[in-house]
Parts: structure tokens; sequence; C-alpha cells
């Protein structure tokens, strides 16, 4: 029942991950090969030559699309799940039972049937993008004593594991901490989210949660038309910076700057251009410092823009833009300016707010914008 190969980039061949370039997804998912080749090599390989030994197969081999394969079908149908400490940790917690045994008086003993209230844990909590990584991470491990505590563990459900991807989800998955549904403690099971009783027939399908279609593509190999939790990611490559005029003085402002050199946007925001209708009074994408920075200037010929508070890519990143996107009179404009609040003698170093003002003041958003529109088309291409 379970698939032989993948559709998520990983699976790629050359020519279909060359169609990837100059997207975040075709640099994660380079970066992703090259770390299971790793861990391959070095972890894997031999392992499962003894592990073969052992049991009599010594005729068998494996190779790294094996390898694959097996952490395709793990990562591709893994739930984030809350297990109690004791169960994840059986030896520790034996350990630390010993320890305590003499000591502590029963009354005083906390049951693992009070780990949970008893209420489901729906699949909301516990289904999270960061979890797919190279390990298994666990959280909530906060206190002393740890006989109560909840691990997060990623984990495969059979039966559920097989269950597609719906943006209208006919179930969604709950755990019974303490078996008063299915009589089995910590158990799973499915659960209707529709109104009326499931047609017969008609397919089980969860929600994996609000996932854009790289996010989609990269972990489970499909994407969804008009998806409405799509994002675009834009971003300057840092490498790309080794290669522009004034790299290292460009680098060390966009440091002092904290100016970010990508920006993540739900997809929809750019239906109507950079500037989207009903804009105007929203000023939670600009911070009060770019209000702040743009009215100050030393010459006070560059006024502050109309469009500060309509323009849908953030400030840091338009102000990664401005610096990167410089000419050379540009930044003579920039290093004379700064050269005036530091003093002759250096006595103190411009603040991230004054270098930002010296920037807005020598160039203004001719070069940003047009390097945009150069980010995005080539995205699109």
């Amino acid at each position: 029942m379970l698939p032989t190969t993948f559709g998520n980039p990983l699976w790629f061949m050359d020519d279909e991950l060359l169609e990837l370039r100059g997207t975040a997804l075709y640099r994660a998912t380079e970066l992703r090969k090259k770390d299971l080749l790793t861990v391959y090599e070095d972890k894997v390989k031999d392992l499962v030559k003894k592990l073969l030994v052992l049991d009599g197969d010594s005729e068998s081999d494996v190779c790294f699309e094996d390898f694959l394969w097996a952490n395709s079908i793990f990562w591709s149908r893994a739930l984030n799940l809350p297990l109690p400490h004791s169960y994840v940790f059986p030896q520790i917690q034996e350990d630390q039972e010993k320890e305590i045994s003499c000591s502590v008086d029963k009354s005083s003993e906390v049951s693992t049937s009070n780990i949970y209230s008893g209420s489901p844990i729906n699949e909301n909590d516990g289904k999270r993008f960061e979890a797919h990584g190279n390990d298994t991470r666990m959280t909530g491990v906060t206190s002393t004593s740890r006989q109560g505590e909840t691990v997060w563990v990623e984990g495969l459900l059979p039966g559920i594991d097989f269950c597609n991807h719906d943006l209208k989800a006919v179930a969604t998955w709950e755990v019974d901490g303490t078996g008063s549904i299915t009589e089995v403690p910590l158990s799973m099971y499915l659960i209707s989210a529709l109104q009326s009783p499931s047609l017969v027939e008609k397919e089980i399908s969860i929600s994996y949660g609000n996932k854009g279609n790289e996010e989609l593509l990269y972990l489970y190999g499909f994407v969804i038309d008009n998806n409405p939790d799509d994002y675009l990611m834009i971003h300057y490559p840092g490498e790309a910076l080794q290669n522009i005029s004034f790299s290292d003085f460009k680098g060390q402002l966009l440091v002092a700057q904290n100016a970010a050199m990508r920006c993540l946007l739900p997809k929809n925001l750019l239906d109507s251009g950079f500037f989207p209708a009903g804009s105007s009074n929203n000023k939670a994408k600009n911070t009060c410092e770019a209000d702040i920075i743009c009215n100050f200037s030393w010459s006070g010929h560059r006024r502050t823009p109309y469009y500060l508070n309509k323009l849908v890519f953030p400030e840091d990143f338009m102000t990664a833009l401005r610096t990167i996107a410089m000419q050379e009179d540009e930044v003579s404009k920039v290093s004379s300016m700064l050269e005036e609040l530091v003093g002759s003698e250096g006595e103190r170093q411009p603040s991230g707010t004054e270098i930002r003002t010296a920037v807005w003041e020598a160039c203004g958003d001719s070069g940003a914008l047009q390097l945009l529109v150069d980010l995005l088309q080539k995205k699109q291409g």
C-alpha cells in the first residue's frame, strides 16, 4: 500500500530541479539532499549492512534511494503527537522512580492517568511545519518532576497517515488521553468534521494545516490550485552580494540597519499590485522607526513618499533593497553623511536609524523598486 516514489523535490530529476532555480525551494532542496546524503554515508550505510548480516541476509544491499524512500515515507506522513514523558523515556522514568521510591509518600506520587484532563487533543495542536527535519524534536519538557509531563514526538499513525489533505477536511484526528472514548488510553481516532453524516464512499480527508504551495510541494509533493494559504517568498541571495560593487561596505550597512534580505507575503496581497486597495491606513507593515527615518533629512529635499504606508512590502526588506541597489555616487553620499555624524576622531558610531536615513536621503526608492521588479520577474521566469 505504500508508495514507491514521491513527487517532492527530493525526487526530482536534474532537469526538473532546474525549473526551481532562483527560488527558496531550490536552495532548501539542495541543502536537504546534501544533508541526507551525509547522514546516509556516515551513519546509515554501515549500520544497515550489519543489520542485514545479523538477519542472515548478507546478499542484499542498500542504496541511497532506499534511505531517501524511507525518509520520505516518514516525513510525508508524520504527525506531531503528545505522549507522556515516561512513555517516550521509559528507562529514565524507571531510574527516577528508583531514586525517589524511598523518600516519596504514595499520596504525593503523580499518577500517569492525570497527564491529560480527558479532553481530546486535536490535530491543529499537533501538526507543525518546523517539526519536519532531520531529528525528532520534542518540546514541553520543562519542570523538574517529569512523570506527568507531555512530550511532543513525530510519529506515524497507521490508517490516519493515509488520509489526504483537503482545504475542506471531512475529518480531524484527536488524541484520547484517558481512553474515555476508545477505551484505550493515548489512542488516536478520527472524528467527522461534517455537520451531516458522511456520504457513502466519500474519501476521508484531513487538514495538514495552513500551508502554502511551496511548503506543500517541499513536504508532500503536491500543490493546490488557488491555495488561499499560498505565500510568495522574495529574497535576495546572500551569495549574490559578493558580486555587486562596494559589497563590503554595503554588507556592513545591511548588518547595522538590521535589514531583511527576504520577505514572505500572502499571494492574494499582490492581486492589486504593490499598492492594494484599502491599505492606506495600514501601518502595521512598516515600523514606527520607518516613519522617523523618512521624515528625517539632512537637506529637506527628500520628502516622505506618499506610498509609505500603502506599499505591501515591509520596510526592513525595502531598506535592504535600497542599500544593495546604491550606485557609486550614492555610496559616496552615504559615506560622507555618516562621516559627518561620526566626527573626525570617530567619537561615536551612527545608529541604525541614522544609517537608514542616510541611505534614503542619498538614493530614495528608485533603485530599490527596480531591483524588486527584477527579483519578481526572475522568480516568475
